[in-house]
């Protein structure tokens, strides 16, 4: 190892323990929002010895074992078996070592990128870290790396990162003639496919290394026919992509009309991203941390272009961002790449797929193009105007030292759940998000002291969210406190009732509703009635999935008074199962062996009108 790469490795070390100090005060905060129903309600993840199956069965929990993310899944799963318990510091400190690990390799990227980009091997270091550190300590990242659920995020950074390092090292070995670079290649897609084990974005890398070779590495090889072969293989692929994006991507997802459970259409979606985007960028560029509110679900959707007026503005600034950085490929390839490298990483959840419109933790991959793109920037500015490295050197070290100080203060406001639930009512005082996340602060404090002065306090705080904005997880969150104080009514009842009759037709409707069924099956004293009387408001205003309709059905048997109640619900959902469902089997089975006769009778009527469409149907297509 010679001595500037010592040197090099070192400080990466120096800057990992400066970023660590950066983060600390946020360990100590809570779960916030996805961290309940993903790991802390996944009781696969409660591992209490390490077995094969055990692990398994952890790593493919998400979603109901859909095998999506497994390592992350199982990376929760060990955190709970070495803590011993759902401690949450236990969980962010692995999620911060994690940001650390890719903060090094990160300056590795950068110091090989910098590099290939004829830097000299000293500022090529130096520039390598600053990146790094100014990547590391954006207060952007402290809601990634501390919501533990995004750990799925930042694994998938670091394993892309890698992969990036290890596609630069291969070309590297074919611009400089050294060889084809297999071994590089082998570990591209080994760290490829470890992405990919953590989030279903990693097939954008695609995108990221195409941006490489149109900006800083131009297809360059030594060997003419590696460069062809690079040039027709990027080419095919591209053109590839572009036809599956057109004919089966769009097609698959547009909609007209609002996606279900969704207030905006696939138009209006791609409009308010435009506005989500440069919102993004502002972020970036001006770090203040109350700009960073972690939860927006009070973003207007765009429902034309005027509307709000900010929407074309931001489209024309994304379309000049874009135009510039092509303009620029080969003056400031540097530049070019980071721009084109930020846009690529929100290429997926700035599109047609019906998202949610807004996370910060998205930008935790795209940000490594921003900090490129505007430390490029200010080097121009410093080649022009300030002709002394230390006054170039004293800028960055400014930034970095204003990002450090932003960073430790949303720190500290993540390291105490009420504490952040608290700012986020101040700045969302609309936000139902922000009231169900204080409330819900208070209530973990409930769950850990049994002290009923912090379920008071969960209390007032739903109560006085109730005033600012009418939502049926508020109310539901009342009925819930309250039952387990002693405190509950009949009118803390009907306005849970009116609440959820009255709100817009979304998933969180739902989600109230099951977590009253829970409370109710965990032996909560909640009133099941009255959780029956929701399940037919919410059913009279939305259609459900046919699982949804049958848990209903079942929860319905199991705690009405009049069984005759649960018969609807086990109509539609025979009506909504696919035939041949061995579940629909099974129900009637059960439903026999209750001595429930007619019920059965009436839903294999239903059964059988049901084949007799389906036959109406394929004979009418077979005549066509």
């Amino acid at each position: 190892m010679n001595r500037l790469l010592a040197q090099f490795v070192f400080l990466c070390f120096c800057i990992t323990f400066f970023v660590f100090l950066i983060f600390f005060p946020a360990l100590s905060g809570g779960f916030v929002l996805d961290d309940g129903f993903n790991i802390l309600d996944n009781r696969v993840l409660y591992l209490e010895e390490l077995s094969s199956d055990s692990i398994i069965n952890a790593a493919f929990s998400f979603h109901d074992g859909n095998g999506a993310r497994p390592l992350p899944m199982l990376s929760f799963a060990l955190d709970y078996w070495r803590a011993g318990s759902m401690d949450a510091t236990s969980f962010k400190t692995t999620n911060l070592i994690i940001h650390l690990l890719t903060t090094v390799f990160l300056a590795f990227f950068f110091r090989r990128l910098l590099l290939l980009a004829d830097c000299a091997p000293e500022k090529a270091m130096w520039g390598a870290l600053i990146l790094a550190l100014a990547w590391a300590v954006h207060p952007l990242q402290v809601s990634s790396v501390m919501y533990v659920v995004q750990r799925m995020q930042t694994m998938a950074t670091m394993f892309l990162v890698l992969a990036l390092w290890a596609y630069l090292g291969m070309r590297q070995a074919q611009i400089r003639g050294v060889g084809r670079g297999r071994v590089q290649g082998i570990l591209v897609l080994v760290f490829w496919v470890l992405a990919f084990a953590c989030k279903e974005d990693a097939p954008l890398f695609y995108a990221y290394v195409l941006m490489l070779e149109l900006t800083v590495l131009r297809f360059r090889a030594v060997q003419p026919d590696i460069e062809r072969g690079l040039k027709q293989s990027y080419l095919l692929l591209t053109v590839l992509c572009i036809l599956g994006y057109l004919f089966y991507i769009v097609p698959h997802y547009w909609s007209w009309e609002s996606y279900w459970g969704r207030d905006f259409s696939t138009l209006e979606r791609l409009m308010t991203q435009a506005r989500v985007l440069v919102m993004y960028i502002g972020q970036i560029v001006f770090p203040w941390p109350d700009n960073m509110t972690f939860i927006y679900d009070q973003l207007p959707v765009s429902r034309s272009l005027w509307s709000p007026w900010t929407t074309l503005p931001s489209i024309l600034l994304i379309a000049a961002l874009l135009t510039w950085a092509w303009i620029w490929r080969s003056r400031r390839p540097l530049f070019s790449f980071g721009v084109l490298l930020f846009f690529s990483g929100h290429f997926i959840t700035s599109n047609v797929i019906p998202l949610e419109l807004v996370f910060e933790h998205r930008n935790h991959f795209p940000l490594i193009g921003a900090v490129l793109a505007i430390g490029d920037l200010c080097v121009l500015i410093g080649q022009r105007w300030m002709a002394r490295t230390p006054a170039l050197a004293g800028c960055f070290c400014t930034i970095v030292l204003v990002l450090s100080a932003a960073t430790v203060s949303h720190a500290y406001t993540w390291g105490d759940p009420v504490r952040h639930g608290e700012k986020m009512v101040d700045l969302l005082p609309y936000s139902t998000r922000a009231w169900t996340q204080l409330g819900g602060a208070h209530f973990d404090r409930y769950s850990d002291t049994r002290e009923d002065e912090h379920l008071e306090k969960a209390i007032k705080v739903n109560e006085a969210g109730l005033e600012k904005v009418k939502a049926p997880a508020l109310a539901s969150n009342l009925v819930i406190y309250k039952s387990l104080l002693g405190t509950v009514t009949s009118a803390d009842w009907q306005r849970f009732l009116e609440v959820l009759d009255e709100a817009p037709k979304s998933w969180q409707n739902k989600f109230v509703v099951w977590t009253l069924m829970n409370n109710v099956d965990r032996g909560f004293d909640v009133n099941a009635h009255r959780v029956i009387d929701a399940i037919e408001v919410l059913t009279n205003k939305m259609v459900l999935k046919d699982t949804e309709y049958l848990r209903m059905a079942v929860f319905t048997f199991k705690n009405a008074e009049d069984k005759q109640k649960a018969l609807p619900l086990f109509a539609r959902f025979v009506e909504r199962a696919q035939l041949g469902d061995p579940a629909v089997d099974r129900i009637l089975g059960e439903l026999v062996d209750a001595g429930y006769m007619n019920w059965v009778e009436e839903l294999k009527v239903t059964i059988e009108k049901k084949k007799a469409h389906a036959t109406r149907t394929e004979n009418s297509d077979d005549q066509y």
